[in-house]
């Protein structure tokens, strides 16, 4: 029987990997079988309608062949150590499901024994909980690098999305800092993946598709120097050559001590930023190169769009009226929704600052880059440049992820929600 204190190190253990998300997954149930994927989701995460979901988040072990700098697991770390059985997780999370605790899970593991053999019992667990357990429900599984592709590929038919983390955003990094690691472990398993799914989606496949709800990776943010522009451009490229579902970002934090990394975290803030300008390749038509330059870092003063904004006032102001969806999407507080409600709304008639308001514009931000029927009632130059400012500065950031642990103690965190520009 799982013991209290090894389930209490093995979901400790997994706090670390930030690379979950809602599901996406649209999974089809069968009769009699427990779990839903499509209402289910991820641990402490919210979908886009606002609900907040939960999902099992467990290593299969900490016990680890590499020696990775930055990750409190690594072979040389004096941290207690535990591993459980493929049926020890199955009954695991069918009593929790039951039990209305989670709506899946994510399952990752340090690499014991071999890759190939940590992946095999992986495989062992999924396949379990679909064909023995019968659960229909959510399921994120970590791979793991060096493992056969073939595992991997197996593994991709049971479960809704997979995860091969990247860390550390360049190879250089990666040699010194996770030396038993390398790009092409990461990349190549990523890539035949990603081949699978565009053949099960130019096909139409429907019942047993690879990865309904696609694939995520992480990076650590501030373990090694590369800059914020580096990063976001392989971001951009995992997104646009890759169709990643989300890079995730890990603030680096010193919980171990080595002389190869920094003695100081790299701070939320960087983080959250990172996060924006992610947002905004994604969803707003940015380029990296508009965002950040290659050696550079995003501003710790403004949010990327205000920061793109202030180094292109010669753009501004747009009339609202008449300026393209492709503007409106640039303009401080002037979200992604509401870009597209005002060229809806201003087909009916001409939009004025009060039509604003109700639309919820954020407008002490927006009123410096816009006008609405010829008239403006923003700041110009410094003066503006003073008060988007002094609203950055008056944002609570509550931008922490933190896993709940599932045992009381004084330092459980609640994670939060990121919005809109």
């Amino acid at each position: 029987m799982l013991d209290a204190t090894t389930l209490q190190i093995l979901t400790e253990s997994a706090k670390y990997d930030v690379s979950c998300s809602s599901s996406g997954s649209n999974r089809a149930n069968r009769k009699g079988g427990l779990g839903n994927a499509s209402v289910g989701g991820i641990c402490h995460s919210f979908t886009p309608d606002g609900r907040c979901i939960s999902l099992l988040k467990i290593l299969m072990s900490n016990e680890c062949l590499y020696d990775c700098e930055y990750c409190p697991n690594r072979r040389s770390s004096g941290v207690r150590r535990a591993r459980i059985t493929p049926d020890e997780i199955c009954t695991l999370t069918i009593n929790f499901y039951k039990r209305n605790y989670i709506e899946g899970l994510f399952l990752s593991s340090a690499v014991f024994d071999t890759p190939n053999r940590t992946m095999e019992l992986l495989l062992e667990t999924v396949v379990k909980l679909r064909k023995e357990y019968n659960f229909n429900g959510y399921i994120h599984l970590k791979g793991i690098p060096h493992a056969d592709d073939e595992l991997a590929m197996r593994a991709a038919k049971y479960v809704d999305r997979m995860s091969y983390n990247i860390e550390l955003p360049s190879e250089k990094s990666l040699k010194l800092l996770a030396p038993q690691k390398t790009k092409d472990s990461l990349i190549t398993p990523m890539k035949k993946l990603q081949t699978a799914m565009v053949y099960d989606r130019e096909n139409k496949v429907k019942r047993g598709r690879v990865l309904p709800a696609g694939q995520t990776t992480q990076m650590i943010v501030g373990a090694s120097p590369e800059s914020d522009g580096h990063i976001l451009r392989l971001t951009e490229y995992l997104y646009r050559h890759m169709n990643l579902k989300r890079v995730y970002y890990s603030s680096y934090i010193p919980v171990i001590e080595s002389p190869l990394l920094p003695a100081t975290p790299a701070g939320l803030l960087r983080e959250h930023r990172l996060y924006q300008a992610d947002w905004l390749i994604r969803f707003y038509g940015f380029d990296v190169a508009e965002l950040c330059g290659e050696g550079e870092n995003l501003s710790p003063d403004y949010d990327p769009k205000c920061a793109w904004a202030l180094k292109n006032m010669h753009l501004f102001p747009v009339e609202i009226n008449r300026a393209p969806l492709e503007m409106l999407l640039r303009v401080p507080g002037i979200g992604a929704k509401s870009a597209y409600k005002i060229t809806e709304a201003r087909k009916f008639a001409a939009l004025d600052f009060d039509n604003l308001a109700k639309m919820r514009i954020v407008l002490k931000r927006a009123k410096h880059f816009i006008t609405c029927k010829g008239k403006f009632y923003g700041f110009e130059g410094n003066a503006a440049r003073a008060a988007l400012l002094l609203d950055e500065k008056s944002r609570v950031d509550e931008n922490c992820n933190e896993q709940l642990s599932l045992f009381s103690t004084t330092e459980t965190a609640l994670s939060a929600l990121t919005g809109e520009l």
